[in-house]
């Protein structure tokens, strides 16, 4: 397909990650992304062996690893006493040279990322989101939230689970629900012989992932009563409060650590998943906009990733659209 123009809502994960594959294919691309900062949480995210193939069909890999920990080790421990119940290797997905997983800083990711899509020749517009959106099947007319108006082909919203381009295009979709989770996250010392994730399963859920240069991130996962409000003054407190005495003792070891209340990073579980079509002429949706998962599986990210590698190679190899597609009408997006 021949495209003069894409936009991509939302400069996260999944939308970096699209418009890198999207101007290896060629196509220009404008990222729009609403935070002036283009800040991001600096505790660390696990990418398994799918992630660490589809950087590699980025030709990003090299650059990823630099700043992650690859590792192909889990260690799952079960139980109050933190028994070791398995210990395995994951497969090497990209091949034999790389490993399989890797954990690496929210920070380090963005960076890398952001890099490469600005070496790649894509226009970044912070402070910026949408305002309106028309599709009138030949393509759509976007204003922004300074004002402008654009034309492009096409419209990818990688905006979160809390998409307002999902909440434009499929007004009836489902509205993300909470889990009754929450996950607390912490930065803390990487231990000199820490060779993979270990998972600790029982009446506290919690685990730790390597993320090299002396670093890991400890996971908690929690449950909380909806409406919580966890205000930064206290954070570390309310964590340590979490993991209690019944936590295993590799967990209940690292507590007194937890002192930095600027350091945690705590969110509600906030699950949706669109059943049917992802698209609406001419406008698409992807990641958490579609479907937001649990970090249980460590699968929200990889699952971004993947659909912007899919959605570029269906862009192009696609047949021209047959047009006119049917429009959306113009409506306001309200945050």
């Amino acid at each position: 397909m021949e495209l003069q123009s894409v936009l991509v809502v939302g400069g996260g994960i999944g939308g970096l990650t699209a418009a890198i594959a999207l101007r290896r294919k060629g196509f220009p691309v404008t990222i729009v992304e609403k935070d002036p900062e283009w800040s991001v949480y600096g505790v660390g995210i696990i990418q398994q062996f799918n992630v660490i193939r589809a950087m590699w069909a980025l030709d990003l890999l090299d650059d990823y690893l630099e700043k992650a920990f690859g590792f192909d080790r889990t260690v799952l421990h079960v139980g109050p006493q933190g028994q070791q119940v398995a210990n395995f290797e994951t497969p090497r997905l990209a091949g034999a040279a790389y490993p399989s997983n890797a954990g690496i800083r929210r920070t380090d990711l963005q960076k890398v990322l952001g890099d490469r899509v600005q070496a790649l020749g894509a226009t970044i517009r912070l402070g910026t989101t949408v305002t309106a959106m028309q599709d009138d099947g030949a393509g759509v007319t976007v204003t922004l939230s300074d004002g402008t108006t654009e034309r492009h082909d096409i419209v990818i919203g990688a905006d979160g689970v809390f998409s307002q381009t999902r909440a434009q295009i499929l007004p009836d979709a489902p509205q993300p629900c909470y889990t009754g989770q929450w996950v607390w996250r912490y930065n803390l010392p990487q231990p000199a012989d820490m060779d993979g994730i270990q998972v600790f399963v029982g009446p506290q859920n919690a685990g730790f992932v390597p993320l090299g240069q002396g670093q890991m991130y400890m996971f908690l996962l929690s449950q909380e009563a909806p409406g919580l409000a966890l205000p930064q003054e206290g954070a570390a407190e309310a964590m340590r409060a979490r993991i209690g005495p019944m936590a295993p003792p590799q967990v209940r070891a690292v507590t007194d650590q937890i002192t930095d209340d600027a350091g945690v990073v705590a969110r509600p579980l906030e699950v949706v998943f669109v059943e049917g079509a992802w698209h609406k002429g001419r406008v698409v949706l992807l990641g958490d906009a579609l479907h937001a998962s649990t970090p249980h599986l460590a699968q929200g990210a990889g699952m971004a990733i993947e659909d912007g590698l899919v959605l570029a190679e269906e862009l192009a190899r696609a047949a021209p659209p047959t047009l006119p597609l049917p429009p959306i009408a113009p409506a306001v997006l309200r945050g």
